[in-house]
């Protein structure tokens, strides 16, 4: 009995050393500046919390009658005020415009949800596996992507720190897709498939564009600054235009590159320049090869 104290006293004490290293890490990364346990539960929280406002009926826990509909929606609009009152004033501090920037977010709510209608059509459009709208917003997994990246964008465009990041980071991890808060994306955006998507945050693309799983709209190289680390908030990645299709595996990288309108990029092709509106871009196996808009038909994935 002796023996099993000694041993539990000797564990107590590694603990208590090893506690005491990380205190001491905690405050040296953070101080008091900010207060975050549970922040990554509470994001995922929000996101539920505002897409139940904004699809009561798909996101929403409780059942309900039309005439109610309004009492439900600020309901679900007001727990997440809360959180993001919370959240905000521990990221952001004292000094910051706090309640403006929750004001003009609730108010481009009912914007972001005009927008991802646009996005459900092209989806049914785009798919023809596609049955309903509904079963493209409870199962595509490009619907849950690009509904978190439309809603951290608006806070990512109010200059909110961190959650946007977090949000798409969010998505990601439950999608495969991944979306940069910072990237501008048009209407009727659709990404068939999804796994494996990497969309950059200097990236622009325009309306009616599709994506096949796979693609990468990435940064071709960092420039560094003196001391060789890379330069922040320079552009860095493609610019796609409106009515674009990618197909699988397809690469596009540079802030310099451009794709024109109704162009086609073929599977696994690498782009590192810009190709013209009305081209089609295939790889051959042995090289990149283009052609003229009349070919871009003969390119086909189910």
């Amino acid at each position: 009995m002796a023996s099993l104290d000694r041993e539990t006293n000797n564990i107590n004490a590694w603990i208590a050393k090893t506690a005491e290293e990380l205190a001491g890490m905690e405050q040296t990364r953070f101080g008091e500046r900010i207060d975050r346990p549970g922040l990554k539960e509470q994001i995922a929280k929000l996101l539920l919390l505002i897409r139940s406002a904004m699809y009561p009926n798909v996101f929403g826990r409780k059942t309900y009658d039309v005439k109610f509909l309004p009492t439900l929606i600020s309901q679900y609009l007001q727990q997440a005020v809360v959180m993001l009152y919370d959240m905000l004033g521990a990221l952001m501090g004292e000094g910051q415009d706090i309640d403006g920037i929750i004001r003009a977010f609730v108010a481009e709510i009912p914007q972001i949800t005009e927008t991802l209608k646009t996005d459900i059509r092209a989806a049914y459009e785009g798919d023809p596996a596609a049955r309903t709208e509904e079963e493209i917003m409870l199962s595509y997994p490009a619907f849950e992507a690009i509904s978190i990246y439309r809603i951290a964008h608006s806070l990512h465009c109010l200059q909110v720190p961190l959650l946007p990041r977090m949000m798409t980071e969010y998505a990601h991890q439950i999608t495969g897709i991944d979306i940069h808060p910072g990237a501008t994306i048009g209407r009727y955006f659709f990404i068939d498939h999804g796994t494996g998507v990497v969309i950059g945050e200097t990236c622009t693309i325009g309306d009616h564009v599709k994506l096949y799983q796979g693609v990468t709209l990435g940064a071709k190289s960092f420039e560094l600054d003196e001391n060789g680390n890379p330069v922040k908030g320079i552009k860095r990645h493609p610019d796609i235009g409106s009515h674009v299709v990618i197909y699988s595996g397809a690469t596009i990288l540079g802030g310099s590159t451009k794709i024109g309108d109704h162009a086609v990029i073929g599977g696994n092709v690498w782009l590192t320049h810009s190709v013209e509106s009305g081209m089609t871009v295939y790889y051959t196996g042995r090289e990149t090869a283009f052609s003229n808009q009349e070919e871009k038909n003969g390119i086909a994935e189910d």
